[in-house]
């Protein structure tokens, strides 16, 4: 055994769609002047009773069919979140109860939206040491719960949802090794702020900034571990923040043309720890990427963290 692959993705979404004349409404925007700047047109929104466990449970039931193991399979849960407002019992102990995993380590882990992408080379590190066979990796996030709905420069910004990955023992590693990282020193450039029940803010230019500008640098350097050369890259996910940010940051790789994109944060707008694996989960899903090409996973956030890696895809 040399490395570990991902066997299963699932995703889930609240049904309810929040638009950008919706938010027009509520503050004072517009459909257009959130195009312009985010890129995004629409978001979800989970119902006051849906939880963070609930939308990682959905999406996690996903991962673990379409990767045709049982619950009992399972030895190490992980779920990346920032949002979750009842902490304890972990959001990834009570995955493990709905689905009826055993015995599994499970716990959740904080690093912004970088977390999926941590959580997921944690997770390839523990099955490389022996500590586990199969693996579930989660990001989920309800940010309407932590979204100041008066502040029109982040509320637009915002949606709720969840991404799963199973991670499986392999004689042939899929999953490449992880750059990650990060500059306390803009610690405070994306936050949430207050005491027991904080909400989003950031700064927003500060992070704009630093995203164009050194993730297209960590993005090469992620493929140079994994020994793979932009071009041959097969697709691009990145964290859904922003698509200006998206747009700007592919165009410095030196991708081919016919490397697939990600751009789900226009239908589903900023998901935090979600949108790297909900991103990808739909791509696969929607059969845009070829089976066993390789997909440079990269994800940025609050911190301000990194993490990224190459996988080949299911």
């Amino acid at each position: 055994m040399t490395g570990s692959r991902i066997t299963g993705l699932g995703h889930y979404q609240p049904s309810r769609v929040l638009t950008n004349d919706e938010l027009a409404q509520m503050v004072d925007t517009n459909d257009a002047w959130i195009r312009q700047r985010t890129g995004i047109a629409t978001r979800r929104i989970a119902a006051e009773h849906e939880t963070v466990a609930d939308l990682a449970t959905a999406a996690a039931g996903k991962a673990l069919a379409a990767a045709g193991l049982q619950p009992a399979d399972i030895g190490l849960i992980s779920v990346a979140t920032c949002s979750v407002i009842d902490r304890c019992p972990s959001t990834a102990a009570r995955v493990a109860a709905r689905l009826g995993i055993p015995a599994a380590v499970a716990y959740d882990l904080n690093n912004g939206c970088a977390g999926f992408c941590t959580a997921l080379a944690t997770a390839d590190h523990s099955i490389r040491a022996g500590a586990a066979r199969h693996a579930l990796v989660i990001g989920a996030e309800k940010m309407s719960d932590v979204t100041d709905w008066t502040d029109r420069s982040s509320c637009v910004l915002l949606g709720d949802g969840a991404g799963a990955a199973v991670l499986s023992a392999a004689d042939e590693a899929g999953v490449g090794p992880v750059l990650w990282g990060s500059d306390p020193s803009l610690g405070q450039a994306v936050r949430l702020q207050g005491d027991w029940h904080p909400t989003f803010a950031q700064d927003g230019q500060t992070v704009y900034r630093w995203a164009t500008t050194e993730i297209p640098a960590i993005a090469l350097a992620a493929c140079e571990r994994a020994g793979v050369a932009p071009g041959e890259l097969a697709g691009v996910v990145t964290h859904q923040a922003n698509l200006r940010i998206i747009e700007a940051v592919v165009r410095r790789l030196g991708l081919a043309e016919d490397t697939v994109i990600a751009r789900d944060v226009v239908d589903s707008g900023n998901t935090s720890a979600a949108s790297v694996p909900l991103a990808l989960a739909k791509l696969v899903e929607r059969r845009e990427l070829p089976a066993g090409g390789p997909v440079l996973l990269l994800a940025f956030g609050g911190g301000l963290s990194w993490a990224g890696q190459v996988i080949s895809c299911p």
